[in-house]
């Protein structure tokens, strides 16, 4: 999907599989049934053969050479009553990213509902509020539903979330679209929905993690609609599908292994995704070639 603060990984990345790709491509829906992205299966839309009951995620690999918009997105009661939809926690790992570059996330202590809103009306620029974290390859962040923020420039990451595509804009650095007008905002919506509480705002309730790629295996999200693990394997395993209710999905994010399941061996790359189906929560075989780094989703 192209994006105004889109950057050149993705592309990159996809010409070498298939086809040629315009810049700047923002976003690329890897595992997703939803209509705002919907990933193919043999070239036909996945929502086809999976339903939201057994698939209630969505995974995307996100690349900036912007700043992303400051915003924020709502809980599953708010979304209900007011967009008919699931709301939107996720989390993020950091795949690459330049020197210095990093997130802004979450309200910094003291800044009221008032305060901010203020801000607002006098056309501020509303970066000075939220708390920036410099990040690296292998940072781990998780993003409940009313947290604001916006993904720095210069950084690739991988995103999994519930199956929801609103966003609240709230401020997007003064910036004009490609027909020269101001992006599209939705501040009271944003205002809703932010949460100001120094509790929900502090590090340890985003469950910030430094170099997840360093360790063998990580816990890194438990939430009800998905659960996200990072393993890295250097051997042979059988493998048990994290949930028998739910498709369970494998982003390689480095090296190379292969996928055996009822008789069937499939060949899986660095940046390709995998769904397995949740009947096979026993037998499912793994072979890594060359140590094999992947996030498991289910």
């Amino acid at each position: 999907i192209s994006k105004i603060w889109g950057g050149e990984r993705i592309s990159k990345f996809k010409k070498n599989k298939k086809g040629n790709f315009n810049l700047p491509i923002g976003e690329s829906w890897e595992i997703s049934i939803h209509p705002d992205g919907l990933s193919l299966l043999d070239n036909i839309p996945l929502n086809q053969y999976i339903s939201s009951k057994l698939l209630p995620y969505l995974v995307k690999f996100i690349d900036t050479s912007d700043n992303l918009s400051i915003q924020v997105h709502p809980d599953d009661q708010y979304a209900m009553i007011n967009e008919n939809s699931v709301g939107k926690t996720e989390c993020w790992v950091i795949l690459d990213c330049l020197p210095s570059c990093g997130i802004y996330l979450g309200m910094k202590p003291g800044i009221t509902k008032a305060r901010f809103e203020k801000a607002i009306l006098n056309h501020d620029n509303l970066d000075q509020f939220l708390n920036f974290y410099e990040v690296s390859k292998g940072d781990f962040f998780y993003v409940p539903a009313g947290t604001i923020h916006a993904i720095g420039k210069n950084v690739f990451l991988c995103e999994i979330q519930q199956n929801s595509g609103i966003t609240y804009r709230v401020w997007d650095w003064n910036r004009f679209d490609e027909n020269n007008l101001p992006r599209k905002l939705h501040v009271k919506s944003a205002l809703d929905v932010i949460r100001f509480e120094e509790s929900f705002n502090h590090q340890k309730n985003l469950m910030h993690k430094k170099n997840i790629f360093a360790s063998s295996q990580e816990i890194l999200a438990r939430h009800k609609e998905f659960e996200v693990d990072f393993h890295h394997f250097t051997n042979d395993l059988e493998f048990k599908s994290k949930n028998n209710k739910r498709m369970n999905g494998l982003i390689c994010l480095e090296g190379q292994m292969s996928i055996s399941c009822e008789n069937e061996e499939v060949m899986i790359e660095q940046w390709d995704c995998v769904l397995l189906k949740p009947e096979f929560i026993f037998g499912v075989k793994i072979r890594s070639l060359n140590g094999c780094k992947v996030l498991w989703v289910g």
